[in-house]
């Protein structure tokens, strides 16, 4: 009989709690446990900034919650000169990882040229860093075939800047701002010269 009569309390209890919970009169455990969002602060590629212009491939255009560190590696030109990033201080500028050997960055080269051609001038530069091993005739003479007239030879030849950029594969293009900090990444080759590039790109430029 005690038995019987512990049966019929806990089922009495278990009905009473399934039903406050139904009605809400108690959260449920999913509810305990669910995540609370504390931070009223919008995304990276949230529905605001310029970003929020993106279309197509532009939507792989990452932005930053916070700009990176500017970066500090060597890199050289054809003829021996050294260089670093810090000379387009007081630009924006889309750096450009590639490499001869890379399909993806042949391809997009010429839309990279074409968006220097429509873009470029004292407040935002294209600039194209071929790293690893590139031969400079070999560069010239993809220039010269794809008729790439608007952007720098420049070389990375033992991937220093790569390295320190966290290069993980081509082409990888990087978004710095005026102060030479990292403001937004896309990895994989893209239509630069698109209309959704050209809005984005603006947007930011004249922010």
């Amino acid at each position: 009989m005690r038995i019987f009569r512990f049966s019929l309390l806990y089922a009495a209890l278990a009905l009473g709690a399934i039903y406050l919970v139904v009605n809400n009169l108690i959260p449920s455990e999913t509810a305990e446990t669910a995540p609370v969002q504390t931070s009223a602060t919008p995304a990276p590629n949230s529905l605001t900034g310029p970003h929020s212009l993106a279309q197509g491939e532009m939507k792989k255009l990452l932005f930053h919650t916070t700009p990176k560190a500017p970066f500090q590696s060597v890199f050289t030109d054809p003829e021996g000169g050294t260089h670093t990033l810090a000379e387009y201080r007081g630009q924006y500028i889309l750096v450009n990882m590639w490499a001869t050997w890379c399909a993806p960055c042949r391809k997009e080269m010429p839309t990279l040229d074409a968006l220097q051609k429509v873009l470029g001038g004292d407040d935002f530069q294209v600039v194209t860093i071929a790293t690893g091993r590139n031969a400079v005739a070999g560069i010239t003479r993809f220039f010269n075939e794809a008729e790439v007239t608007h952007l720098p030879v420049l070389l990375d030849p033992d991937s220093v800047l790569a390295r320190e950029m966290l290069v993980l594969g081509l082409p990888l293009t990087a978004l710095l701002n005026r102060e030479g900090q990292e403001i937004a990444r896309l990895r994989g080759d893209a239509v630069w010269n698109s209309e959704s590039a050209l809005a984005v790109l603006r947007a930011v430029i004249d922010d």
